[in-house]
């Protein structure tokens, strides 16, 4: 292929006085020619590969650029998702130590009641005892009398 040297540095011969050979002018032109089509050509290509190379960066960027922003929805979701699964953690924990707390409530309250029956029953049981021994106090008194009075007779 001609640099710009060769093509400044050609030079022809002269047949006529102060003229050149067409025929080497005619080659010499076809040769630039030809590495200047060549040349073009390849100019052409490398500008639409550099467009396609830029579109697919311009691409490749956008890419990126969703990546990112789903990147940081993602963590804004998940860090939602702790958040709420920490609320309702807290909320289970709460609703569990009220549960707990009712039926701690409700065991102390039928302590007290059974303790209360219990009181109650014993009350019952000494009146009871009280009574059947009076009852028995009172027959062994009338025994005691009518054995007396089968001995005096």
């Amino acid at each position: 292929m001609l640099t710009p040297q060769d093509i400044e540095s050609k030079t022809f011969k002269r047949v006529y006085i102060g003229g050149y050979s067409v025929e080497e002018v005619e080659e010499f032109l076809e040769q630039v020619l030809k590495d200047y089509e060549a040349l073009y050509k390849e100019n052409l290509e490398l500008k639409d590969k550099i467009a396609l190379l830029n579109e697919n960066i311009q691409n490749y960027k956008t890419i990126e650029e969703t990546l990112q922003n789903t990147l940081i929805v993602a963590q804004s979701t998940a860090e939602e998702i702790k958040k709420v699964a920490y609320q309702k953690a807290e909320s289970i924990i709460k609703e569990a130590e009220m549960k707990a707390s009712k039926i701690i409530e409700e065991a102390n309250s039928k302590v007290l009641q059974i303790t209360y029956e219990y009181g109650e029953l014993k009350k019952r049981y000494q009146l009871f005892l009280n009574k059947f021994r009076n009852l028995l106090q009172t027959e062994l008194s009338a025994l005691e009398m009518v054995d007396k009075e089968l001995q005096n007779d």
